[in-house]
């Protein structure tokens, strides 16, 4: 294959920071997931099986070597006895990935075919073994690997003629009927047109005594802290309907309205719940800058219908009755609450909440890795910056993000090298911003810290914000003409396809040939901005259509793990939706 005109920068610095002494074993796992959404399982069997011979105690570097020799088909008996050993060595992770690497060495599993796996029943059994194994000890798994083990069991069980079984697996996997056939997705995002986009599955947490925090019941997160003298609530998500669902699973549902609701910023999906839980007495606070950012986003209209979900019934005119100006501590029933607003990463009314006696820290969106919705002009580099200096001064036990990935990926303890790691990143991007290099190769540096060698918990937050830490700084310290001549002459994307397909003869069958090549050797957006334009000249023809679908799913597949927005933004273009994990 022709190597890719664009670099992949994520895969590039997740392979030189697994390389590191004392790696994170999540940076390993995650760079495990960023190749097989590339497509890259070659480059991943050579890349494990060195990393492997250099440490060759790690059970999880041996089985990543043979799960990617069995994908590349490379060596594939050497490949199992490396996975056997794996499995020996830990339990966990090794039984993972043998369970996906022995479900692809399976059959094609469609009905036609069961009858023809018997030579494949011991492999079947393992991978059952394996995976039913995974699911059973779910909760010590990040939930983003369990829709590819619902897959794997679901070939395995139709290898077996377990029909029954392999449709509930498929149902599981939120995957539908064509699970089998699919690569492996690894993901907890879902997005259906009725709900809008989930980051996991919902779940309840229970971080101190009378702290209820419910997780990705909608796509903000909301808490409930019981106190003697009543419910006090954190955010109040997208829809009521949603509220009062984790409300009743808490059994919570008699003590609404609540006593105070504590809004961290103005955004739709912490405030557009609120009538769930106001009533006449319920004392709502919010920053003093929340007015302010409430009118702005009043003028602006979210752009896509994956967001919210056309199931939500939001409140859009939300008005707190107490207004915070200044570090405040409020006690409601013996319980404080300490009130601490600024500006944060992505609006400038943040508010967090801080309960001192737990050591809980409640910081809404403050480290949201966009600084700020994508879609407008928000957020604020420095003001992240200033907002990690404060939570390592008040050095709270456990942070409470306000959705589900943030507080799983932004803990206290990455942190510690996130904020010295994020430092130095904002240092060199206003020199090469200074020097006008241009995005996109200010981007390609891809620039690691040399610090995050001293602190490998905090490597995949700062991956995970990077690019768009650079890029908000960018726009925010540049003006629309750009040293290249971008913005001089804005054209539409008629106009541009009417060029472009002079250039192609005018004929869709350029267009198509350079979208397939482009797509094959890996330069899926740039088969996107070919296809793009050749459907707006060619509207007619079924294979520049066909060929930007397949384009859009794997870009959802290259953004399923960190890239929310963008998942949300491929998926609609493609008119794809995807069930929760179950």
């Amino acid at each position: 294959m022709t190597a890719p005109i664009s670099r992949n920068r994520l895969l590039g610095s997740l392979k030189e920071a697994a390389s590191w002494p004392g790696a994170d074993r999540n940076t390993v796992v995650t760079l495990a997931i960023a190749l097989v959404a590339a497509r890259a399982d070659a480059e991943g069997s050579r890349y494990f099986q060195d990393l492997s011979e250099r440490n060759p105690a790690d059970a999880t570097a041996q089985a990543l070597a043979g799960f990617f020799a069995v994908r590349a088909g490379h060596d594939v008996a050497p490949a199992i006895t490396k996975l056997d050993k794996a499995a020996t060595m830990d339990l966990g992770l090794p039984q993972y990935f043998r369970g996906l690497a022995l479900a692809e060495l399976l059959p094609g599993a469609g009905p036609s075919e069961a009858g023809h796996a018997a030579a494949d029943t011991g492999r079947a059994d393992q991978v059952i073994a394996d995976l039913e194994f995974v699911l059973a000890v779910r909760d010590q798994f990040p939930v983003v690997l369990l829709r590819a083990a619902y897959q794997g069991l679901a070939r395995a069980y139709l290898v077996l003629g377990r029909q029954q079984q392999a449709a509930e697996a498929v149902g599981r996997s939120g995957l539908g009927p064509a699970a089998t056939d699919r690569p492996p997705m690894f993901t907890s995002f879902s997005l259906t047109a009725r709900d809008g986009i989930r980051v996991s599955a919902p779940a309840l947490l229970t971080p101190a005594p009378d702290v209820h925090v419910a997780l990705s019941y909608d796509f903000g997160d909301f808490a409930f802290i019981q106190t003697s003298a009543g419910v006090v609530a954190i955010d109040a998500g997208v829809s009521p309907d949603r509220v009062r669902a984790a409300m009743a699973d808490l059994g919570l549902t008699d003590q609404a309205p609540v006593s105070h609701l504590i809004l961290t910023h103005a955004h739709l999906d912490h405030t557009g719940g609120t009538a769930a839980l106001r009533g006449p007495d319920t004392e709502v606070i919010a920053s003093a800058g929340f007015p302010a950012e409430a009118e702005r986003l009043s003028h602006w209209n979210p752009p896509f219908r994956y967001l919210i979900g056309t199931g939500a019934s939001p409140a859009f005119d939300v008005q707190p009755n107490r207004l915070i100006s200044e570090r405040t501590s409020v006690v409601v029933g013996g319980t404080e609450f300490v009130l601490i607003p600024l500006r944060g990463g992505e609006t400038p009314d943040a508010l967090m909440v801080h309960l001192p006696a737990s050591g809980l820290l409640f910081t809404g969106d403050v480290m949201m890795p966009y600084l700020g919705v994508p879609f407008i002009a928000e957020g604020s580099p420095e003001g992240l910056l200033d907002t990690l200096r404060y939570i390592r001064e008040l050095a709270p036990r456990q942070l409470i993000q306000g959705h589900t990935t943030l507080t799983e990926t932004f803990t206290i303890e990455a942190l510690t090298g996130l904020e010295p790691a994020l430092t130095e990143l904002h240092e060199f991007a206003l020199a090469k911003i200074g020097e006008t290099m241009t995005l996109p190769h200010i981007l390609d540096v891809g620039y690691l810290p040399p610090v995050l060698r001293d602190h490998p918990a905090a490597v995949v937050p700062y991956l995970v914000i990077r690019d768009d830490f650079i890029a908000r700084l960018y726009h925010q310290r540049t003006g629309y003409w750009q040293p290249d001549g971008q913005g001089l002459d804005p054209r539409s994307q008629e106009e541009t396809a009417a060029a472009l397909d002079l250039l192609a003869g005018e004929k869709a069958d350029a267009f198509a040939y350079a979208a397939a090549t482009l797509a094959g050797q890996g330069d899926l957006a740039l088969a996107l901005d070919i296809l793009t334009p050749g459907l707006l000249a060619h509207p007619d023809s079924s294979e520049l259509a066909e060929l930007r679908q397949a384009v859009l799913v794997r870009l959802m597949e290259q953004s399923q793990l960190s890239d929310p927005f963008g998942f949300l933004v491929y998926a609609e273009l493609a008119g794809a939706e995807l069930s929760p994990v179950r």
